[in-house]
């Protein structure tokens, strides 16, 4: 186990590495940082003396080398335009984009792993039509429009729920079903397919040719043998609904990272919108890293690997 464990960290690390030398440069295609965070009527004088500034009058390798070890250390910049810390930013949106995940994905999971459970022990019954036709929806369906007609039904129409902010239980219902039901329609299709993979096999029909409860069957043999496909699942949605939570936190107008780097690409916060995309990619390798270790432990035959 703790080979597995190591060689999953360097991998990890390497991603990581790898993703700040992505982000560094591809920001830098976008064009020159000093004419996309300056206005156009803006001198040369004020040009050169904020390149000096910010460090970009330097050579590109030498702002690397600054840049890399200033992420080592957790120094991500500061904020062009709020004059504060870029990690200081972040981490007070983070709490808003975490609790949104978190609640989409449990409406996720609390929703398609039972029907897809119920679906694939009863192929061609109408709770497999139900687990069918949520998989379909969920893989089709816009998160972005999903939210909007929720707004307009639930919000405008019945009143029932708020449609903006993030005050209380109420706020976070509806963005956290439009962020959640991609993921749903995912969950529940990967759910039915392991659950009819596992029927095929011979100790669950031995075990229903005696007799032994369908639910029991479901929760002592069906769901041990398809929890590794569904905690890898897991993992990925949990940073899947991390970095598509941009749209929906703008829809409804939700205190979180995806309006802070929306506000930030607005401003063209140079600084921000880089230290934003690093910061949500570390979140992610980390969260993969815990998934892989995690299904590690699930099954010791993926510790050979």
């Amino acid at each position: 186990m703790i080979g597995y464990v190591v060689k999953r960290v360097l991998e990890s690390v390497a991603l990581l590495l790898g993703v700040l030398i992505l982000v560094f440069f591809m920001v830098r295609l976008t064009g020159n940082p000093v004419a996309l965070m300056l206005p156009q009527d803006a001198t040369l004088e004020q040009r050169d003396a904020f390149a000096a500034a910010m460090g970009l009058d330097r050579p590109v390798p030498v702002q690397f080398a600054e840049y890399m070890w200033g992420a080592v250390q957790g120094d991500l910049g500061d904020s062009l335009r709020r004059r504060q810390p870029n990690l200081e930013i972040i981490v007070e949106r983070l709490p808003a984009t975490v609790e949104l995940a978190g609640a989409a994905l449990l409406f996720a999971m609390v929703v398609a792993i039972p029907i897809g459970l119920a679906g694939g022990m009863r192929p061609g019954s109408w709770i497999d039509s139900v687990a069918r036709g949520i998989g379909l929806a969920g893989q089709t369906i816009p998160n972005f429009w999903l939210g909007m007609l929720l707004i307009v039904f639930f919000a405008v129409e019945l009143r029932w729920l708020p449609a903006f902010g993030r005050d209380g239980f109420s706020s976070i219902v509806l963005p956290a079903i439009a962020l959640g039901f991609a993921g749903m329609g995912q969950l529940a299709r990967l759910t039915r397919s392991a659950v009819l993979e596992v029927r095929k096999s011979d100790y669950l029909r031995t075990a229903l040719a005696k007799g032994v409860p369908a639910r029991t069957v479901s929760l002592k043999h069906v769901l041990p043998n398809v929890a590794i496909p569904i905690v890898s699942v897991i993992g990925i949605q949990f940073t899947y609904l991390l970095g598509g939570s941009v749209y929906i936190e703008v829809v409804f107008a939700w205190p979180g990272l995806g309006t802070l780097l929306e506000t930030a690409i607005r401003d063209t916060d140079f600084p921000l919108v880089q230290a934003i995309t690093v910061f949500i990619s570390m979140f992610a390798i980390v969260i993969h890293l815990a998934t892989d270790l995690a299904y590690g432990a699930i099954d010791p035959r993926l510790r050979i690997s």
